[in-house]
């Protein structure tokens, strides 16, 4: 038991180093499209249903932040301002499984056809949530959730041309940087722990059981898999972003590719991200919301399950990280050296910013909470009583 908890914290310090540098770089790049893009311009395209509209969002919440919380908020802020409810929900999807550090991840950690499959499935899966809406519609609940939304200022009416060529558009970058790490370090902290423990004191019977895994690939196998992922994703209570090597597990011990992707698109349905929209909406427009992405959720991944195989790319297994030695002198530990000096950077432009904006006031975190900060300091205490048992 000692020495498991030992490997269970370095296979998830494993699993921190490997994706360290694409972290970095996605929340860089993020952090300048946050900086300078508008979002408030954005409203004046999401005024209907219609699929330009749908499609323009799902643009615009792909260059948009892949923190969930921070996604909510925003897509919030949008529809008070007179976005469309589906547009809305293209946007909140988007924005969170269709980003670039999203994708890095999912390559690092599962490999090429997942990524393909996270953007089409995705494209799909909003599809989809369009066609549900359209027939389900709840004219009277969106018009009580738009009232209930509280009004925010999202003000960004500034010329982006211009400002990338300012010190305070950069310096606005380096804050951007350093706030998106704050509303999800501890989500990824968890996420890793758990990914971690669970690579070490679940066995590979037990998820076999559960997806089960030894029987035939036929329809009821792919189907209990769709199904079942989603609810797994529920019970972690963790974004996307903190899922990604727990979907490597999965993929590892046999679960079927629509398990899996189901498990990856279901970051928005976990009960944090329900709390939310219950608080800017109600609970009726919350449970609306979920019904509908985790029925949207089960169609898009057997329909990417299908069509992959269809066409022959149904990956057989996740890439071989669960067996290789992540502390190794290969392209992630140069990777990690290299853009630790651009998170040191942006670090200091964040330092000069707060210099120059010391009367700003700390944003709320979304979504934040005294319990996850609980299991968040649990799971670093974890880490570091394992690494040390590890080591000795």
């Amino acid at each position: 038991m000692i020495e498991q908890i030992g490997e269970s914290a370095i296979a998830s310090l494993g699993f921190f180093w490997k994706a360290g540098w694409a972290f970095v770089v996605g929340y860089f790049i993020s952090s300048m499209i946050q900086a300078f893009v508008p979002k408030d311009k954005m409203v004046k395209y999401m005024g209907d249903a219609r699929l330009k509209s749908v499609g323009l969002s799902t643009v615009f919440g792909a260059i948009s932040s892949s923190c969930s919380f921070a996604a909510l908020a925003a897509g919030k802020s949008l529809f008070k301002k007179g976005a469309h409810f589906v547009p809305t929900l293209a946007f909140l999807f988007a924005s969170t499984n269709l980003v670039i550090e999203l994708g890095i991840l999912i390559y690092i950690f599962l490999g090429w056809q997942f990524v393909v499959a996270e953007i089409v499935g995705g494209i799909l899966l909003i599809f989809v949530t369009w066609l549900l809406v359209q027939l389900t519609y709840p004219k009277q609940l969106v018009e009580e959730a738009r009232d209930k939304a509280s009004d925010d200022t999202m003000e960004e009416d500034f010329n982006w041309k211009k400002k990338i060529k300012t010190k305070q558009g950069w310096l606005q970058v380096g804050h951007e940087f350093v706030m998106n790490w704050k509303m999800v370090w501890k989500e990824i902290t968890i996420g890793f722990t758990l990914a971690g423990m669970m690579a070490t004191f679940v066995s590979t019977g037990t998820w076999k059981a559960f997806f089960l895994v030894d029987q035939s690939d036929g329809l009821l196998k792919v189907l209990e898999n769709a199904i079942i992922g989603p609810i797994v994703a529920m019970l972690t209570f963790i974004g996307s972003m903190g899922n990604i090597p727990i979907a490597t597990i999965l993929a590892s011990s046999g679960v079927a590719f629509a398990g899996i992707m189901a498990f990856i698109y279901s970051d928005l349905v976990v009960p944090p991200m329900i709390a939310v929209h219950k608080k800017y909406y109600g609970m009726k427009t919350a449970l609306y919301i979920a019904g509908v992405f985790y029925l949207a959720i089960l169609i898009t991944s057997l329909g990417i399950h299908y069509g992959f195989s269809a066409i022959g790319w149904l990956p057989q297994s996740a890439n071989q990280i669960m067996e290789e030695s992540p502390f190794q002198i290969n392209y992630t530990f140069w990777l990690n050296i290299i853009f630790s000096f651009l998170a040191i950077f942006a670090i200091y432009l964040n330092k000069k910013f707060k210099e120059l904006h010391s009367h700003a006031m700390m944003m709320k975190m979304e979504g934040d909470s005294t319990f996850k900060t609980v299991v968040t300091y649990l799971c670093i205490t974890y880490l570091v009583v394992g690494f040390f048992i590890y080591l000795f």
